[in-house]
């Protein structure tokens, strides 16, 4: 069944490092066969806070989105994100 990385961005602190952490990230997400579905764009918030980025990824299945989270690959690039960015990131299995 497949699976999804949500996250949503609370705030950025400095763009310069979110797209320091895009280049690492991608290649870790593809090695999971992740496929982005959804990299920042126009939104509209209709309930909650107001997010400046969202980002859906599709993987699978869900043992293979937490297998690519917590790859060293992937937490290399998640590492750059310390203190540059607030947001909110789930692992979800459609149903």
């Amino acid at each position: 069944m497949k699976s999804y990385w949500v996250c949503i961005y609370e705030k950025i602190y400095n763009s310069e490092k979110l797209k320091e952490y895009a280049m690492k990230a991608k290649p870790a997400v593809e090695k999971y066969s992740g496929k982005f579905l959804v990299r920042g764009g126009k939104n509209r918030t209709n309930d909650g806070i107001n997010s400046p980025r969202t980002v859906v990824v599709e993987f699978p299945d869900y043992d293979t989105a937490v297998a690519c989270y917590d790859s060293p690959e992937y937490q290399e690039a998640h590492d750059i994100l310390e203190g540059h960015v607030l947001r909110h990131h789930q692992i979800v299995e459609s149903s």
